[in-house]
């Protein structure tokens, strides 16, 4: 029999089965929220990973299509590889449990979270979050658990905990907070530009929230938890620090980090492993963990002079920016470039625009999101680090720097009735060292300016970093980190956001949780620091967004015609609306509704095409003067098109003022003729005069 244990959270019923399935995984359980089910799993191997110095866990969600009953769509009737939302919700879930796994365990471990069925009501990737926390927690793997995570919206100024799909639809906050027993743990967000003192006030309710769902897992823990497995430790031999450091001493090490560039501070390490390497050629148990012992000396020489000195590797100030530069329009011919840069962090972002047609279809579980009008793609090649590696397309990595951007810049977008564009910024990295992510941001909004999209303010993003010590109160905040303090400090903080508030966060750290003193000096850090870059790099460059778009865009206009004319303007087979656009060079869009959209880069041709558009769904009117093309010529008469599947007769007493003999002795096919309705009779026949239209 297996057990089940329940609670309220947020209105709706969380139910947690334990013993029901998957009983040979480490942990299982089967977590219901409402009618959302999800199977959640911890797995460990038994024995370490050979010639790793991390820790190899892997976080999967799988989305089934079945759980809100459709079948995949395309071709392969079987899903494939994970979405981007199936991606986003596994970094959300390893980020906050991966700091509460030991330091020094090798051993792979796999969380998988299976979607059953979806209640929109109830969010899966909640449920997937909590699921994976609960089976870890019960599971015998080494974790320093539970933890706990809580959505937040924000509707009309009043918060709501865990909404539904419908819920965040209309919501200026779509905040995640995971939670240990005593401190924040994790935070990502996206909000419409919430000043931060609401942020704040969300973040620590949700940490409330969190407190009452760590009790509820603390009883199953009690209550059916297994006794944790013993594991071999990677843990770095004491005796091997002490021997570096008699090698290179304290001070050695110090001048050999503290330096503003990437290249010298590898140089100088590059240089102790090699000496180290020769040292310790006969002892294979020590040289084994010389690249951890050596990373572990950096880290703890790079914290000691920050914490205790205040000292940071390239001699900045704690609060204090590294320098900046920014430009626009550095790519000719594409519809809106920009470059920031700062330190030797350097992103390049484009801007393509597109008729609305050109929006991302999603198939998912959520029936709220169905396309996307705004796409950013960030890419990090391998150059970007002075590293060679072949690429093979977007890691998880890349997809969550390039969601985190868009987040940050899609509460500015103009509405697409205001700007009926679809948008792709591509953020191309091409020199990396700290926070990439919040360079793409700030070159995003740049390029868009400089595309012409009338954005609604101007995005800066930034990251702060944490050092800490042995007790709560005593941490340095770092404004603005670079590679080797996000590598050695103990958090990355990255808030995006305009001069009104805060658009985007995505917060990592290493340690068991912040206080609430660290929050709110991150978050007012982050904040000086977006104001700087708007005012003294962005703004500088561009602005304010261009007027136009640019002469390489796209031009759109709109028109919206009786939807039961819409095979008229389509013709049998597309003939119709493909010969208006071969003739035009334009692309038309039609919805069911009637409204046609034309897109092209010549307006003439847009022009065109709406003038053709109009002449076939607008009645031929008697007495009015039109242009048409000598399509026919019969010997009593020309037959002249006057609009696709639209041609009339000039009968040959109508071709000119004088007697005429032969009709080709007035007009021959092809010719192009102004021409005057004369008569449309009941049967919808068309007689026309040359001879009346001057």
């Amino acid at each position: 029999m297996y057990k089940k244990y329940e609670m309220e959270l947020a209105g709706k019923t969380l139910r947690v089965d334990v013993d029901r399935v998957a009983k040979q995984a480490n942990g299982a359980v089967l977590i219901h929220y409402g009618d959302t089910v999800v199977l959640s799993t911890a797995t460990a191997s038994k024995e370490p990973r050979d010639g790793i110095d991390f820790f190899p866990l892997s976080v999967e969600y799988n989305e089934k299509m079945y759980a809100v009953g459709k079948i995949p769509g395309g071709f392969n009737k079987r899903e494939g590889k994970a979405s981007e939302n199936a991606v986003l919700t596994c970094r959300v879930i390893d980020r906050p449990m991966r700091p509460l796994f030991p330091k020094d365990f090798r051993n792979d471990v796999t969380l998988e979270s299976l979607v059953l069925s979806v209640d929109p009501d109830c969010r899966p990737e909640l449920t997937a979050m909590l699921g994976s926390a609960i089976a870890t927690s019960i599971s015998d793997i080494p974790f320093d658990g539970p933890c706990a995570t809580t959505q937040v919206g924000l509707i009309n100024d009043h918060l709501v905990f865990n909404p539904s799909a419908a819920q965040l639809s209309v919501s200026d906050l779509n905040l995640t907070v995971a939670s240990t027993k005593y401190k924040v743990i994790m935070i990502e967000a996206g909000a419409n530009q919430v000043p931060e003192e609401k942020m704040l006030e969300a973040i620590f309710e949700a940490h409330k929230v969190n407190q009452k769902v760590i009790e509820f897992i603390d009883k199953i823990v009690a209550d059916c938890g297994k006794e944790k497995f013993s594991y071999k430790s990677y843990a770095v031999p004491e005796e091997l620090f002490e021997d570096i450091k008699t090698v290179i001493p304290p001070e050695q090490m110090e001048e050999a980090v503290f330096t503003d560039d990437k290249q010298t501070r590898e140089k100088n390490i590059d240089a102790f492993k090699d000496m180290l390497k020769e040292r310790y050629a006969d002892n294979e148990e020590w040289l084994g963990f010389l690249g951890d012992a050596l990373y572990q000396y950096q880290k703890k020489t790079v914290r000691k002079m920050i914490l205790k000195d205040h000292k940071r590797p390239d001699g900045r100030a704690l609060d204090q920016i590294r320098p900046l530069a920014a430009e626009v329009d550095i790519i000719p011919r594409v519809h809106g470039s920009a470059m920031f840069t700062r330190g030797q962090t350097q992103i390049c972002d484009i801007v393509t625009l597109a008729p609305l047609s050109e929006s991302q279809k999603i198939d998912g579980l959520d029936e709220y999101v169905t396309e996307k009008r705004y796409m950013h793609h960030y890419n990090f090649p391998s150059y970007s680090v002075g590293e060679t590696k072949v690429s093979r397309g977007p890691g998880r990595r890349e997809i969550g720097h390039g969601a985190l951007a868009e987040r940050a810049l899609v509460p500015v977008l103009p509405d697409k009735d205001e700007f009926p564009y679809a948008i792709r910024a591509v953020s191309e990295t091409f020199e990396s060292n700290g926070s990439t992510s919040m360079g793409s941001t700030c070159a995003s909004c740049m390029s868009l300016m400089a595309a012409g999209v009338p954005i609604k303010a101007p995005v800066a993003g930034i990251s702060c970093g944490l050092v800490t010590g042995e007790t709560d109160d005593d941490f340095v905040l770092l404004t603005d980190i670079q590679g080797l303090e996000d590598f050695f400090g103990d958090m990355d903080f990255k808030v995006a956001g305009t001069k009104e508030g805060i658009t985007a966060i995505q917060m990592d750290i290493k340690i068991h949780g912040l206080t609430n003193e660290i929050i709110k000096g991150a978050i007012e850090r982050t904040r000086q620091a977006r104001f700087y870059i708007l005012d003294e790099c962005m703004l500088k460059a561009i602005p304010a967004p261009r007027p136009e778009v640019n002469e390489y865009a796209p031009k759109i206009q709109f028109m919206t015609i009786d939807p039961e004319k819409i095979g008229e303007v389509i013709g049998q087979r597309g003939k119709t609306i493909n010969s208006i656009i071969e003739e035009t060079g334009v692309k038309i869009d039609i919805d069911d509704d009637g409204n046609i959209s034309v897109s092209g880069t010549d307006k003439e041709g847009i022009e065109k095409a709406i003038s053709i558009i109009h002449s076939i769904i607008d009645p031929i009117e008697v007495g009015k003067t039109y242009e048409g093309e000598v399509v026919r010529i019969m010997p009593f008469g020309a037959f002249v098109q006057l609009a696709p599947n639209k041609d009339g007769m000039i009968h040959i007493s109508k071709l000119a003022k004088e007697r005429v003999e032969k009709v080709e002795d007035v007009v021959n096919i092809g010719d192009k003729v102004r021409v005057k309705v004369l008569e449309v009779d009941r049967m919808g026949k068309i007689s026309l005069s040359l001879k009346d239209a001057e």
